[in-house]
């Protein structure tokens, strides 16, 4: 399929619509609950929040997927464009727990991979159902929590992992494993993830046997530009107070507007591409030792850096571009 270098207005406007649509949830469709409760129509945020009461914990039993597809990510897909490449077959009779890197700074690759059909994932990985793993405060959000339960979007937290990784098998749970801390490390032309003290994902997938599966998605940092600042700026410790407050950072960031060559907010249309590689098998321990943890982390981080070094010219970064653990 062709895709023009340049977005078209329509189709820009249809991207600003993802992440504007949770801030419109947020600041519009809470308080006018609130409100609604001081009206004639008040039985009707009651009857969400007792909805909302009863249902507390279904983002930790698996979630409730929708097979409803939004068309904006469609758009978003050819946007910049975003694809997905297999590299080997996952067999439904197995579960596995992904590693997802790098975070960037709104994730967009993994996000339209593993939760839309937009870039076709039941047709490259067949019998294989995904999540997305994610902070578990989203799912205190009311409607918020609604959207991303309908996309296979689950908690981050071990309870909800465990329930997937438990109940059948081909289920696909993906961890982005650099978490929040890894969007500061989100600059064009890098490839830094924070991973060496990362093991907590290789203990769960050993306690269930599931099968560890690398990915790298190229171009995710290149899509914006980002502003960094010095350990012991102002800048930096306000930074690092938000992420206390708020559990993300909040990072300074730009790419391009409507007009070409301007700054704005509308990420850079480049080319997204996420790399599934070859299954990790692993034996399934109940109580792994740390000496086990150990050995299947450097065994996924040796994948890991292999993955990148093989696919690496092919889309976007040069030969000598290097992959940083930190």
């Amino acid at each position: 399929m062709p895709h023009s270098k340049q977005p078209s207005h329509f189709q820009s406007l249809m991207l600003l619509q993802w992440p504007l649509s949770y801030l419109a949830i947020f600041w519009i469709l809470q308080p006018l609950f609130v409100y609604l409760l001081f009206t004639s129509l008040w039985p009707l945020p009651v009857l969400y929040f007792a909805w909302l009461f009863l249902d507390w914990k279904t983002s930790e039993r698996g979630g409730r997927r929708s097979a409803w597809n939004w068309c904006v990510w469609t758009h978003i897909r050819d946007y910049f464009p975003i694809t997905i490449l297999k590299t080997k077959d996952l067999s439904p009779e197995h579960n596995y727990l992904m590693g997802v890197h790098p975070h960037g700074l709104l994730t967009f690759g993994a996000f339209c991979n593993f939760c839309t059909e937009a870039t076709g994932f039941s047709k490259t990985f067949p019998g294989i159902t995904p999540h997305l793993a994610t902070l578990s405060w989203f799912f205190k959000i009311p409607f918020v929590r609604e959207y991303l339960m309908a996309k296979g979007v689950c908690s981050v937290s071990q309870p909800a992992i465990d329930y997937l990784l438990s109940h059948g098998t081909g289920n696909l749970v993906g961890i982005v494993v650099g978490g929040v801390g890894e969007a500061l490390q989100s600059v064009p032309n890098t490839s830094t993830l924070i991973l060496q003290k990362r093991k907590g994902f290789v203990r769960t997938a050993l306690h269930h046997g599931a099968h560890l599966v690398p990915t790298f998605t190229f171009g995710e940092t290149e899509v914006y530009d980002q502003l960094l600042f010095h350990k012991d700026s102002r800048m930096y410790k306000f930074q690092s107070c938000f992420r206390r407050i708020f559990g993300f950072y909040c990072c300074v960031f730009y790419g391009q507007s409507f007009c070409q060559g301007s700054t704005g907010l509308l990420p850079y249309s480049r080319p997204i591409v996420t790399v599934v590689g070859e299954p990790l098998p692993l034996p399934q321990i109940e109580k792994p030792s740390q000496e086990m943890v150990d050995k299947y982390h450097a065994l996924y981080m040796d994948a890991l850096h292999k993955l990148f070094d093989q696919h690496k010219t092919h889309y976007g970064c040069s030969e000598t571009q290097k992959l940083f653990f930190l």
